[in-house]
């Protein structure tokens, strides 16, 4: 055999190895449709208004675009402002587009245009929550990036999918960064695969966007996160003897303070979020210390609660009972002038998340910061 016939027998199993391929993905296609359609759990006329009259008429049901939010979001570049640069530096929205169809929802979903990945699933038909709920709640997490479905009911609007309801159009939405990595292709390529698995099972149709469109809006908003993760940090500095733990852990107690399992003392806000932590600075079986820290999440706590002033005044308070002193990182004493700079940066600070539509404090930062 000659190195042409060789190569021409190679060409020729291949080719004929793709047709049957081919084939064989067609009959599974058909297999499916055919289940569907004569599948035991036949569609409830009140799961399909209007199919009644559609069938007399030989017109089919219009079908419902799935849609999201009303504008596309604004696509410059993201600002690399932090706490230390001028306050009059005006902030620049970030890149955070969504291949999405276009729709307002309410603020309160847990599918959010601004930092998830949005992913459409066009329904065959509709579907209930309660068939539908099994197969979703399989689909929690991608390595660390929590996933959330909600559903288009009857009267266009969107809710969580739940018992119950009724959905023309299911969203599926991955967050695309916290403050650990933005969402990466090897995650994205699992969310596709488990997805068209359940588009499967329910008889939809993922509308997938583009990998590389997806990771460039990850990057760009993890960019955002690394650029405006600030932690402030005041300590108190004892004058004297180091303090006894077991004494100093009672009276952060009577201050406000509760300890959290971790070893933490976090001060509330006294509606369930966190103003501020305390850290003694000493291992776990240290008996003294002469240094306490007092430290604000910048971006996941909200301007109108103060955490900032709040933090600071507390630590005076500390400093006052127990005999120290208001110190920096370097243990150079801050003075009432240095405190109230600090406070116009953390101003500037807020300005720019709000000018971003990611608030300090809100549900969209506390999911990004996280």
């Amino acid at each position: 055999m000659t190195d042409l016939q060789a190569s021409l027998f190679i060409i020729g199993g291949a080719f004929l190895v793709g047709v049957i391929s081919y084939n064989k993905w067609q009959e599974y296609k058909a297999k499916k449709s055919v289940e569907r359609a004569f599948s035991g759990s036949h569609d409830d006329v009140l799961m399909t208004p209007g199919k009644a009259a559609g069938k007399d008429s030989g017109e089919a049901p219009p079908r419902h675009e799935p849609k999201l939010f009303e504008t596309e979001p604004d696509a410059d570049a993201l600002p690399r402002d932090d706490l230390e640069q001028s306050a009059e530096q005006q902030a620049i929205e970030p890149q955070l587009g969504n291949p999405a169809p276009a729709q307002a929802v309410r603020k309160d979903l847990p599918v959010d245009e601004l930092i998830d990945c949005a992913i459409p699933l066009v329904l065959e038909a509709p579907v209930r929550g309660d068939k539908a709920l099994p197969a979703l709640q399989s689909l929690r997490h991608v390595g660390n990036k929590p996933i959330h479905f909600i559903g288009e009911d009857a009267n266009g609007e969107w809710e969580p999918v739940a018992h119950g309801g009724i959905y023309s159009t299911l969203l599926a939405g991955v967050q695309l960064a916290n403050r650990t990595n933005p969402l990466n292709e090897i995650e994205y390529s699992e969310l596709v695969s488990r997805l068209r698995q359940i588009a499967d099972d329910l008889g939809a149709e993922p509308d997938l966007p583009d990998m590389s469109e997806v990771m460039h809006t990850a990057r760009s908003l993890h960019q955002f996160v690394i650029e405006h993760d600030a932690q402030l940090g005041v300590n108190i500095q004892s004058n004297g003897a180091p303090w006894a733990i077991s004494t100093l852990l009672a009276a952060l107690t009577r201050q406000g303070f509760d300890a959290r399992p971790e070893g933490r003392m976090v001060m509330s806000d006294g509606e369930g979020g966190l103003l501020f932590s305390l850290s003694t600075n000493a291992s776990a079986v240290a008996e003294t210390t002469s240094r306490l820290t007092l430290l604000l999440d910048v971006p996941r706590v909200a301007p109108d609660r103060d955490g900032y002033g709040a933090m600071v005044a507390c630590a005076r308070s500390l400093a006052a009972r127990l005999g120290g002193v208001l110190v920096d990182d370097s243990n150079q004493p801050l003075a009432d002038v240095q405190l109230a700079e600090i406070a116009g940066q953390v101003d500037a600070f807020y300005r720019e998340m709000d000018a971003a539509e990611i608030p300090a404090g809100s549900i969209r930062a506390l999911r990004l910061f996280s």
